[in-house]
């Protein structure tokens, strides 16, 4: 009898250690995403919003630009934003983190990313293959370079570049319309071999959809490497403390360029990004292991177990 007291009293303490049968506050029954409308964020909050659907919360997804998203994220009414691009954002989200507004979680929630401008290769070999080449290419470019929406950061970039005069690229217009707009003048001017200035980055299937070079000599603009990127994962500064197991599943959500790619083609296809989720988790569960370690449902009970069942697996 003796025992078997000590042993329930070791169970109930290893419990509450692992957090196993801990329930999370009423007040975080509710998780709010921010999504910027960019395909890559949109799959894997996708993603975010069917785990935590399966654990027994109600997610909830907020539209917003990427200044918005912070904003929002400091003020309390986002709880998770999943589209910190690092450097390209640093000087957007830097007001946010230097008074401790926001918290940025350490790990990267993608490694291996870039974000610079691109051409089609056809016009690289005729000679467009850098920042500085731009300029050089003026009439044929129709002094444009295309991006995608306002206040967006890589935006916010090249129009610096065009008030400093950056590259000579004084007498230029930026396009501003929408990551879906770009593409589309992408496609145009492609049909037609044109050359044709625009925003790229991977993850992204405009990669394999395009035969695309990056620009190099942007270094000082959009970081090296071709503007080589980590995105990472923000949150409100005590929410991993309030909120302990969804800072748990936000701290293991790591994705691959592989994967990110192969949701994004099925969100620019317009499907629902977490009927998207939900179908490439069904056909890739081992991913659930990682993702869902140390995580219970809300009301504290096996993540891994309630998760499956709530894919019908």
């Amino acid at each position: 009898m003796k025992k078997s007291r000590i042993a329930a009293i070791g169970l109930l303490a290893w419990a509450l250690a692992s957090g196993a049968w801990a329930q999370e506050p009423q007040s975080c029954k509710q998780v709010r995403f921010a999504e910027i409308g960019w395909a890559d964020i949109a799959a894997t909050t996708g993603v975010a919003m069917v785990l935590t659907e399966g654990l027994g919360y109600n997610p909830r997804k907020i539209m917003a630009s990427v200044p918005i998203a912070f904003t929002g994220v400091k003020s309390g009414q986002v709880d998770v934003f999943l589209g910190y691009w690092a450097p390209s954002m640093d000087a957007v989200i830097e007001p946010f983190t230097k008074n401790g507004g926001v918290k940025v979680l350490p790990k990267a929630n993608l490694e291996g990313a870039k974000y610079t401008l691109a051409v089609p290769t056809y016009a690289a070999e005729a000679g467009l293959k850098s920042f500085q080449d731009i300029a050089r290419f003026k009439d044929q470019l129709d002094g444009k370079i295309y991006a995608i929406e306002p206040g967006n950061d890589g935006n916010l970039l090249i129009d610096k570049m065009i008030k400093s005069d950056q590259y000579g690229l004084g007498g230029f217009r930026m396009v501003e319309s929408s990551e879906a707009g770009m593409i589309i003048q992408v496609q145009r001017a492609v049909k037609k071999q044109e050359p044709v200035v625009f925003l790229a980055w991977a993850p992204h299937p405009m990669n394999t959809q395009f035969d695309i070079t990056y620009l190099s000599g942007g270094d000082d603009v959009f970081g090296p490497d071709y503007g080589a990127a980590k995105v990472y994962t923000v949150v409100p500064p005590d929410y991993e403390t309030r909120c302990a197991n969804v800072g748990r599943l936000l701290n293991n959500l790591q994705f691959s360029v592989e994967i990110e790619s192969q949701l994004m083609e099925k969100v620019l296809e317009k499907e629902n990004p977490t009927t998207v989720a939900r179908n490439w988790l069904k056909a890739n569960p081992a991913a659930l292991d990682k993702w869902l370690a140390g995580v219970t449902t809300f009301d504290g009970q096996d993540g891994i177990v309630a998760v499956k069942q709530h894919l019908g697996l």
